[in-house]
């Protein structure tokens, strides 16, 4: 695969179609700045999370992995401003910082920046009451993929979405004898999704600056 040629047309559909937005691309910088692993979606990955919600009127978020803020930004923009976005992130300084990038954007009252393991998170979550979501953002550890699943049907409702990242794992998805915990998170995850009559779903693989992998999109049905 070209893969320069691949980080090239990302480089020039972000310039056309993702223009350039302080807070944004001060959110990424700030991240770089503090150490943090470049693992944010791209800014056209950034742009399709925020038209999906968009698209589908979405008026609360919940986000499952929010590392620096830039995916958080992009998703509380396309929310009311009496909306809400709760987001769970495990690590407390990558939260402090996700907080300052989000207040640097005007957000700070619209996020609700969660810190904790999401497994111990996400329980709180149901016992306040905070479901439904409208939309569901699960990009955290893939290994606990599937388990997160199991409470983003819990904390959805009929017409919610939810959108896995990196589930292709640069192909290694279709190998039925990879061992890698976070593969064998994102294949377990996707039957789960086929298996469950509840949701209709689909997979798509991306190729860029990331290199090869893609995501899942699904729109939860009736109980």
């Amino acid at each position: 695969m070209d893969t320069q040629r691949f980080v090239e047309v990302e480089r020039y559909l972000t310039q056309l179609l993702v223009p350039h937005d302080d807070a944004l691309d001060g959110a990424l910088a700030a991240s770089a700045a503090a150490g943090l692993p470049p693992h944010a979606v791209s800014p056209p990955e950034g742009k399709l999370l925020y038209l999906l919600a968009r698209l589908a009127g979405v008026r609360s978020v919940l986000e499952v992995g929010t590392l620096g803020g830039y995916s958080t930004i992009w998703l509380a923009r396309a929310v009311p401003a009496d909306g809400r976005v709760v987001t769970i992130e495990a690590d407390p300084g990558r939260a402090g910082l996700a907080r300052r990038n989000l207040e640097a954007a005007g957000l700070g009252d619209l996020v609700d920046v969660r810190t904790g393991a999401a497994l111990d998170v996400l329980p709180l979550l149901a016992d306040e009451g905070l479901g439904p979501f409208d939309l569901v953002f699960l990009d955290a550890d893939k290994a606990n993929n599937p388990a997160y699943l199991g409470w983003a049907l819990g904390l959805t409702a009929e017409g919610s979405v939810i959108v896995a990242d990196n589930v292709v794992r640069g192909g290694a998805v279709a190998d039925p004898d990879a061992d890698d915990p976070s593969t064998r998170g994102a294949r377990r995850f996707l039957e789960l999704v086929a298996a469950e009559p509840r949701l209709e779903a689909t997979a798509i693989q991306t190729v860029g600056s990331k290199g090869h992998d893609g995501f899942a999109l699904v729109l939860v049905g009736a109980g």
